[in-house]
């Protein structure tokens, strides 16, 4: 049986590595949603005009519905420009993406935010507030994706990201217990388990973090 499986932010990170895996599935039909002008490929839409008409732009896109729905989507302060910049991205524009995959018919939400998520600062607290909203739209399954320090390599240089992949590497294995979420994790894990909580059916709403993420993915090999 075919999945329909949508992916917004699939141009970053982890959505990229996401899309690749399951762009190889046979049984998945995946609809990647890349705003416009990208020149990653995918069904380039509006973000601002989706969060008006979120029903209404995904429906054009996947008129046969959708199952399951992923965002990868997120930036940064400082890659945004502002704090409202980033709000309007990882809050307002994920938001849409949830509320248009849920009136598609969409059973499950895949939601990547952040180790410490609803936290202090105004970064936590955002990624907070966007797993309230997602979870509170009534979705049979949501899994909700909290990273630590993410290891890899992005389309965009990040001078300072760069050197955290060094110092958290190296920090890891000292961070045990409750500190062990902050750890740093690779995308490539991230991804595969996000891959694996595709195929798992059973009615709940998850947190994953850094061990749980590892432990999806032993399972599997």
């Amino acid at each position: 049986m075919t999945s329909r499986i949508l992916l917004a932010g699939s141009t970053g990170l982890v959505g990229g590595l996401v899309g690749t895996r399951l762009a190889g599935r046979p049984e998945v039909d995946l609809i990647r949603l890349v705003r416009n002008g990208a020149s990653a490929s995918g069904h380039a839409i509006d973000f601002e005009r989706l969060c008006h008409e979120p029903a209404g732009v995904l429906k054009s896109i996947a008129p046969d519905d959708v199952d399951i729905a992923i965002s990868c989507l997120g930036t940064t302060i400082a890659t945004a420009g502002s704090q409202a910049a980033m709000f309007r991205v990882d809050h307002d524009y994920v938001l849409a993406v949830a509320q248009g995959a849920r009136a598609l018919g969409a059973r499950q939400f895949i939601l990547v935010t952040a180790a410490g998520a609803g936290g202090l600062g105004f970064y936590l607290q955002t990624k907070g507030k966007i797993e309230q909203a997602v979870t509170a739209l009534g979705f049979k399954r949501v899994d909700i994706i909290r990273p630590g320090f993410l290891l890899g390599t992005r389309g965009e240089r990040r001078v300072w990201e760069a050197i955290g992949q060094r110092i958290f590497a190296a920090l890891t294995p000292v961070l045990i217990g409750p500190l062990s979420r902050y750890g740093a994790i690779t995308a490539e894990i991230v991804a595969d388990a996000i891959v694996v909580l595709t195929r798992q059916a059973a009615l709940v709403c998850n947190v994953h973090e850094n061990t749980d993420l590892r432990r999806l993915v032993a399972t599997t090999r």
